[in-house]
């Protein structure tokens, strides 16, 4: 007779990752071993530094933040089909943060005996694994991931195919391997590792590798007083010692180290114990080189001598970009790292229309990234906003800084098209005379739309003042938006025209939280992510955090985390809305790449039930937050 707990479970657990890998009897046999497990809002499942559990987590209903305790910091929101606590299974180490429901939640525990051999069989369910836990180890909020992305392997090949991720780069090790003999102390030992700064040293007989020692080793067995100082390394070192060839491939390694349990390994000419060892591979050589790509993709911008070159690169950016998508890596990690690699594009791209001018810039000046593209939120090849500020100079100089400006910035935008960025339909480009100004005239401009506030001037000021810089000179930027800071605060009324165009994004859903699709066009009975679900909580995140004078943070989550911190008593609101707004993003980024199109407009039977279940999650908090700027800015007329 069919076990009906196990059966619904496995029939839940087919569609997400890495069981969707499984075969089917596979996946019932391993549903049978699987704890359900109910966790009220607030319960703790795992606390940071607590040892580790005997089984990791799948989210069936609710949500789990999993947070760094001593800051309180929300690392990451898992819901419906997240897998969470993988530390177990690949790292042997005590978990590095807590996982708390974050509302009332019904998860399953898949023990790690049962699951790992699965992982090591199948090479699709180990690279899902394996990349779901490097992204999970860092810290997606960190301020500090610019220019420290990633290593620096090789990558055409994770370019074929997302499914077969790493499968075939190679791994980089250590050529510098630190040895000793048997008769080697304890204390020699250490002293040996202290002075080359490792955390393993190979102990080897006439040049031959026959045991190892790690910092680990040296901890469990003489700090604990187990032996003495003066221990021989023969005594207490790992033996055999585990060797392989060192033509591996990053899976390889991640795959040897989970099955022997082990956090180095030994590399010889042969991959036996018969020949030299040419290098040592630790743990966390495999960490780094998991995310190898991006760097490479950087390395050849770097590389690229003509526009037409980047294109290339760029679509091999949007493979990355599908290939993290199916990877389930958190959002917050892959928009800053498609937004470091879209903005190394451009900056290419600018460097290079510098030397097509006749002479340097005159003066200094910033290229600014508006819209999507200023809140580091264009996942998708979309159309171009962008502008530039340069610095003030002398009524003789005004026309032909102006004047070169604009001839750059026409190269630029030109650029940018032959890359894969279209026009902007309605012209808001740095060629167009008004995107193309100096300091003073943009604070004159900005000072216009804040006094006048009419609705086109209110669109304008939405699309502006989320500007970043992504070329140039930062401190002119920071001076317009000291200048934006002090207009708004002189005619405060300005607020309530900036909420009033936040209120008119109409509600995702209506009776009985149906969606709301649109009623003619071209998208007759599509539903519209953009204006009814990402507009909402972009609009509303920027008038808060501008009420704030928080300058900097033009990303819409990072504008609602800051908000957290700034308004604590909205704190779980804000931090609602930046999950949603990044499962939004990227839902439909999603959509975007399975469709060749921009995903703005979804057709809704196209959404399987769970899919559609999950979006409607996310459109919760827009109410509570429309409700929230309504009364805070004495605006009545709430969508």
């Amino acid at each position: 007779m069919k076990n009906t707990i196990s059966h619904r479970v496995a029939d839940f657990l087919k569609d997400f990752p890495p069981f969707s890998f499984l075969h089917k009897m596979d996946l019932e046999k391993l549903s049978e071993q699987i704890s359900i497990i109910y966790k009220d809002k607030d319960a703790v499942i795992f606390a940071e530094n607590e040892k580790t559990h005997d089984s990791f987590y799948v989210v069936h209903k609710g949500a789990v933040a999993l947070k760094k305790s001593t800051k309180n910091t929300v690392l990451d929101m898992c819901d419906e089909g997240d897998i969470f606590g993988l530390r177990p299974l690949l790292a042997q180490e005590n978990y590095i943060m807590e996982a708390v429901a974050h509302e009332e939640s019904i998860l399953y525990a898949i023990p790690i005996a049962v699951f790992k051999p699965y992982a090591l069989e199948n090479r699709t369910v180990g690279n899902f694994l394996i990349e779901s836990y490097a992204s999970n180890t860092r810290n997606p909020y960190s301020d500090i991931h610019k220019d420290k992305l990633y290593g620096d392997d090789d990558v055409h090949d994770t370019m074929h195919s997302h499914t077969n991720s790493f499968d075939l780069t190679p791994i980089k090790y250590s050529k510098k391997i630190v040895t000793c003999s048997p008769s080697t102390t304890a204390r020699d030992v250490a002293k040996i590792m202290n002075k080359k700064k490792v955390g393993a040293i190979l102990i080897v007989d006439e040049m031959l590798p026959i045991g190892i020692l790690t910092d680990k080793d040296l901890r469990n067995k003489i700090v604990t007083g187990e032996y003495s100082i003066l221990t021989t390394a023969e005594t207490i070192m790992t033996k055999p010692v585990i060797t392989y060839p060192k033509k591996m491939t990053v899976t390889e390694a991640q795959m040897a180290m989970m099955k022997s349990n082990i956090s180095h390994l030994c590399l010889t000419k042969d991959g036996t114990v018969n020949t030299k060892a040419v290098g040592i591979l630790s743990k966390h050589d495999v960490m780094v080189a998991l995310g190898n790509n991006p760097a490479v993709l950087i390395k050849a911008l770097k590389r690229a001598k003509k526009i037409k070159e980047i294109k290339p690169i760029r679509n091999r950016i949007m493979q990355l970009l599908q290939g993290y998508l199916d990877q389930n890596i958190p959002m917050t990690l892959i928009s800053k790292i498609i937004t470091e690699l879209n903005e190394a594009c451009t900056t290419r791209v600018i460097e290079m229309c510098i030397e097509k001018m006749s002479s340097p810039p005159p003066v200094k000046f910033a290229w600014l990234a508006l819209g999507s593209q200023g809140r580091s939120e264009q996942m998708l090849h979309t159309d171009q906003d962008n502008a530039i500020v340069y610095e003030n100079v002398s009524e003789v100089f005004k026309d032909e800084t102006r004047i070169y400006f604009l001839k750059f910035a026409g190269l630029i935008n030109k650029g940018l098209f032959e890359i894969g960025y279209d026009y902007c339909p309605a012209e808001m480009m740095a060629s167009n005379p008004k995107w193309c100004m100096s300091l003073d005239d943009w604070k004159s401009q900005v000072h216009h739309w804040i006094t006048n506030p009419g609705k086109n001037e209110v669109l304008l000021s939405f699309i502006f003042f989320d500007y970043s810089v992504t070329y140039g000179d930062t401190e002119i930027a920071s001076q317009l938006s000291d200048s934006i800071f002090e207009n708004i605060k002189a005619n405060p009324i300005f607020y309530v025209h900036l909420v009033s165009g936040a209120l008119q994004s109409p509600s995702p859903t209506g009776f009985f939280r149906q969606f709301l699709v649109e009623q003619d066009g071209a998208n007759k009975d599509n539903f519209d992510i953009k204006r009814r679900a990402l507009m909402p909580l972009t609009d509303a995140a920027r008038v808060l955090i501008l009420s704030h004078s928080v300058k900097g943070i033009s990303n819409t989550a990072e504008r609602f985390e800051k908000l957290a911190e700034l308004e604590p008593n909205n704190s779980e609101l804000y931090l609602s809305c930046s999950y949603s707004f990044k499962a939004l993003l990227k839902f439909r980024t999603k959509q975007g790449l399975l469709h060749h199109d921009s995903g703005q407009f979804i057709a809704l039977e196209s959404l399987s039930k769970m899919e559609k279940i999950k979006l409607k999650r996310t459109f919760k908090t827009i109410k509570e937050l429309q409700e929230l700027i309504s009364v805070r800015f004495n605006v009545s007329n709430v969508v």
